[in-house]
């Protein structure tokens, strides 16, 4: 409606201009419209009720991971350490909640530990190298970039060690005890006779607690302040490196939440857990228009920039595309959506 108005009170001249601007500023959210109608043209069943089910319950199982990331984003900085966060809490979660007497299980002499045991866990281990990775940007004015490549490496040096202790001498971790795998994969609701998994409830309800603190805390306006301008945010008495250390380690919990759903939703966790699921998260942002630039990015984006570039690659695998293509997919998707965003930002400028 809002852009109906805008074309009464334009001229013809006006008009044209525009809406090629619209045009060309969602270029990319018409193309990835436009690929999900042809896929479902070439193959009826993409859009089943068991395939929209499988697109949601990957969409919520990537959620948190790319609300993670998007804070980093909206400071004009990245975070590559996710994808390797998520491995090593998914293989940390795996190992203490695997069945009592399983055969291969890392460590024998240790009981199963109580599911709220291990998700606090979970979440100190992803707020811990948060904080690592949020500390030494803002005190040691290094650039996200350099940190995160850097706790990337060590958390993976990290894991490739335990995951050498105790009985499992660097094998999969599997055996997981039933009731932490119904917590996770277990349903209470269908859709068309297909299960919905808990955890699809489990990203729901985290979303909206990431809403309510992007929106309606003093933190989330600071966040953005400090993402459009940090000098004049701490003019106007932001506690800038506080602002970017709170949001680095926030950024980490969701990557604890992310890996303990993961490690139950595969089952079989390994150091290859987590690989290169920091891309997907980044690219799920800018396709929501999360900017490079800063302070710029919507929650409803993110979710957007998920669910679409779920659909995609669903829809890639439905038409047998080779899975190394798909890389050279993500890849371009990334450097136009890049490409967008900043287009967008000089015209503004």
């Amino acid at each position: 409606m809002e852009i109906i108005k805008r074309l009464r009170n334009m001229d013809r001249s006006e008009k044209k201009v525009y809406i090629r601007e619209l045009l060309l500023n969602n270029s990319l959210y018409i193309f990835l419209i436009a690929a999900v109608i042809i896929i479902q043209i070439l193959n009826p069943a993409f859009l089943s009720g068991r395939s929209i089910v499988n697109i949601i319950s990957l969409s919520a199982a990537n959620l948190p991971i790319a609300l993670g990331i998007a804070g980093a984003i909206i400071l004009t900085g990245t975070d590559l350490s996710a994808g390797r966060i998520v491995g090593a809490v998914a293989c940390v979660s795996a190992s203490l909640l695997q069945t009592s007497g399983y055969p291969n299980k890392m460590f024998p002499g240790l009981d199963t530990l109580p599911i709220p045991a291990v998700i606090l866990i979970a979440l100190g281990i992803g707020a811990l190298v948060g904080l690592i990775n949020g500390f030494c940007t803002a005190h040691f004015n290094l650039h996200p970039f350099i940190v995160t490549l850097s706790t990337q490496l060590i958390v993976y040096g990290g894991l490739l060690m335990f995951l050498m202790t105790g009985n499992n001498n660097g094998q999969s971790i599997s055996g997981l005890a039933p009731e932490y795998t119904d917590f996770i994969k277990g349903s209470i609701l269908s859709l068309g006779g297909t299960p919905i998994p808990n955890y699809v409830w489990y990203s729901i309800g985290i979303t909206a607690l990431m809403w309510f603190i992007w929106n309606k805390t003093a933190f989330g306006k600071n966040m953005f302040a400090v993402g459009s301008n940090p000098e004049a945010a701490n003019v106007s008495g932001v506690n800038v490196k506080r602002i970017i250390i709170l949001v680095f380690t926030l950024a980490g919990v969701m990557y604890g939440v992310t890996g303990f759903i993961e490690a139950a939703r595969i089952s079989s966790n390994s150091a290859a857990t987590g690989m290169n699921y920091e891309l997907d998260a980044i690219a799920a942002c800018v396709i929501g228009g999360v900017s490079f630039v800063g302070g710029i990015g919507k929650i409803r984006g993110v979710i957007m920039g998920v669910v679409l570039l779920r659909l995609i690659f669903v829809g890639l695998t439905f038409l047998s595309i080779d899975s190394n293509m798909q890389y050279i997919i993500k890849g371009l998707i990334i450097l136009i959506a890049c490409a967008i965003d900043m287009r967008k930002y000089l015209v503004r400028k």
